[in-house]
């Protein structure tokens, strides 16, 4: 797999050399506190017209990842309305960076809330939603209620958003670490997923501190966690899609997470 792209995330106020530094061709990014209500507001010196210039000319890619704050599922007025205002922001900005797609999780509903509810909230959101950008729904690690983390979940969420009129340009974003935590098996997971998607666009590739089923999102670095690593080696094999490292660290750690995946994709498979 030569031709495999892999990247991180890295800091957007000074995106470019971070993804030098790591030898990667493509990074994803936040556009302001992942935290926080607050638009989007770059730090990149020059602002998204010379981060996109800058991106351009060292031919890197960028994915824009839209805080973790926005739950267009949600039956709560006050945190859906405000979430899909968030996420067209960060949809628009992402435009204007020319950035590869926007990530965005597939939100939680909460104990009693109604996952039917939450599946035709998610089309509404699409429905209203104007993408210049693809726009790629992630799994999610934990919550019973949850609309993207169990498969059957899944498949009823994506059911929904091809109801929407802006269907055609949202996609969906497998991470490793969310699927060990909602209890799937690594191995096999890209083939599930896409009976029910279609598609797998991007890879976020981590490696998991807790438990397989623990419903915990804490990333760490590639072969120092809890998931099987023949099931993230097959989760890149399978899914043939770009592949983000969210695992922590700096430039040095990336790039051992990056060798670590290499010398197990370039082996012979058992």
């Amino acid at each position: 797999m030569n031709d495999l792209i892999i990247g991180a995330h890295v800091e957007q106020s000074d995106a470019i050399t971070e993804a030098t530094d790591r030898g990667t061709t493509i990074a994803q990014i936040f556009l302001g506190n992942p935290q926080s209500y607050k638009g989007p507001a770059l730090t990149y010196e020059g602002g998204i017209a010379a981060l996109r210039e800058d991106a351009r000319a060292a031919g890197i890619g960028l994915y824009v990842h839209a805080p973790y704050v926005i739950n267009v599922a949600t039956g709560n007025n006050r945190v859906r309305i405000p979430s899909r205002k968030l996420l067209q922001q960060h949809v628009t900005a992402a435009a204007e960076l020319g950035a590869l797609g926007v990530i965005v999780h597939g939100g939680q509903m909460g104990k009693d809330g109604d996952l039917d509810a939450g599946f035709d909230n998610w089309r509404k959101a699409i429905d209203g939603l104007k993408a210049e950008v693809p726009v790629l729904i992630e799994n999610t690690a934990g919550g019973d209620n949850a609309p993207a983390r169990q498969l059957e979940n899944i498949d009823r969420l994506w059911a929904a958003v091809q109801a929407a009129k802006g269907a055609d340009m949202v996609g969906f974003c497998l991470d490793t670490c969310h699927a060990h935590a909602a209890g799937a098996d690594l191995t096999g997971v890209v083939e599930r997923v896409r009976a029910v998607t279609g598609r797998i666009d991007l890879i976020h590739l981590n490696d998991s501190r807790d438990a397989n089923g623990s419903g915990a999102d804490r990333h760490t670095s590639l072969g120092q966690g809890q998931c099987d690593p023949d099931g993230l080696v097959d989760v890149v094999r399978s899914a043939g899609a770009p592949v983000i490292l969210e695992t922590p660290g700096d430039a040095a750690q990336h790039r051992a997470d990056i060798d670590w995946l290499r010398q197990r994709l370039a082996a012979p498979i058992a």
